[in-house]
Parts: structure tokens; sequence; C-alpha cells
């Protein structure tokens, strides 16, 4: 996924614009609390589907500022902090037709960030719920093999932190 992110940049300079109907870059976060053991996850109204908050670019090829900025519009956080600038994982999905918009493709960049488990969420127009889950019991919001990858990379990252 690494090389065709790279590959679909370089060959279309429009990536980050969500008019590209192929498809286009969006920035999404990984929110965990202070303990490494609960992920925020929300309940996608669109695509009825627990997912990590994020988003479109609409032009700005800042998406780790991208990733912040629809996390705290998407669960009401204010004080979510980046964990590092390095990306956490990078999937490439396919998003059905709705109808405003053909089926098209999402290159997600994520981003690994932190934020207190006990500061108020508040659901938005996109979102049907907004929950902290156990890093254990994720698979049963969303078992995508995708949803699972970064659980497993969070558990190593856990194991650090003990």
């Amino acid at each position: 996924m690494w090389l065709e992110t790279i590959d679909f940049v370089q060959q279309n300079p429009d990536c980050f614009e969500r008019w590209l109907t192929i498809g286009h870059i969006t920035g999404s976060a990984w929110i965990v609390d202070n303990s490494h053991k609960h992920v925020l996850l929300m309940h996608h109204r669109k695509l009825d589907r627990w997912f990590q908050p994020g988003g479109h670019a609409d032009g700005d090829p800042d998406i780790q500022q991208v990733a912040l900025k629809e996390a705290q519009e998407e669960t009401g956080l204010t004080d979510i902090k980046a964990v590092d600038s390095k990306l956490f994982d990078i999937d490439i999905h396919l998003i059905p037709a709705n109808s405003k918009d053909t089926a098209h493709l999402h290159y997600d960049i994520r981003f690994l960030m932190q934020a207190d488990r006990n500061e108020p969420l508040k659901i938005n127009s996109e979102s049907k719920n907004l929950a902290w889950v156990l890093l254990e019991d994720v698979y049963r919001y969303n078992d995508s093999e995708s949803i699972m990858r970064m659980v497993k990379k969070m558990k190593i990252i856990s194991k650090i932190f003990e």
C-alpha cells in the first residue's frame, strides 16, 4: 500500500482534492488514551460502520494537520496531540458510489494521536456515536484487516510504554 500510495501521489498532482474522481488522499487519526489501552472509534453515519476519525484533505497537503482537524471536528475533543510526526499506517480502500459521487479510492494516511479519555465527546452530523474501546475489544466494532492491523501495531507500541 505504501508504494501504491506514493505512485498515486506522483501521478496525480491534484491528489489532495476531493473532486479527483478516481480517488484522493485522506487523513485520519488513530486516537489512543494516555494508557494506550483504549482507542476512540466513531460510528460513521453514511457508511454505518465503526472507524477511526478522519476525512478529506480538500486541497491541504499537510495531511497530519488534516487528520488532527478532522479528529477534532468529528469527536469534539480539543486537546488531541500527535504522538509523533511519523506515519502510523496507510490504507487504500474503496468508497462505494452514492447519490453525489461515483465509487472511488481513499488513500488514507493515518497518524497516531493521543487524547484524554475524560474529555467530553460530541457527536456531529457525520457520526452516529463515539466510543472509547479497549484494544482487545475493537474486533467487536470493526474486524476489518485495516482496523485490526492498527490494533496490532498499537499493542506492540503499548508494550514499549509499559
